[in-house]
């Protein structure tokens, strides 16, 4: 799945949103973002393109959860209802599609797209 080129570009030419959660290489600091282009928005926590923002504060780099709503409106919503969320209900999403709390984008990039 991860790492195929179709699913690639299946992710990338998606219409609607995307919510999903960043972590630290500790998984101690979650970050829950919005998004309509995932593989975009990943790779731009990954390089820092932010100073200052929280991600790169914090370093989330890590990609841990990631879902995906027909309208953008919709993953508004769902990123608003994950914010107030309890940690322990965050850690619950994460590891029903990520047990091992891994970066599910791994394998979405080339080495020279992660350079700053």
């Amino acid at each position: 799945m991860v790492g195929d080129t179709d699913f690639a570009h299946e992710l990338h030419t998606m219409k609607g949103g995307w919510v999903y959660i960043m972590t630290n290489k500790h998984d101690t600091t979650l970050y829950t973002g919005v998004t309509s282009n995932l593989m975009k928005r990943v790779l731009q926590h990954k390089k820092g393109i932010f100073p200052g923002s929280f991600t790169d504060q914090f370093l989330c780099h890590k990609l841990a959860w990631f879902g995906f709503y027909n309208t953008i409106v919709e993953a508004i919503a769902m990123e608003k209802r994950i914010k107030h969320w309890r940690r322990a209900w965050k850690d619950e999403l994460i590891e029903k599609l990520d047990p091992d709390w891994k970066d599910m984008s791994e394998d979405w990039y080339h080495e020279r797209d992660l350079e700053k």
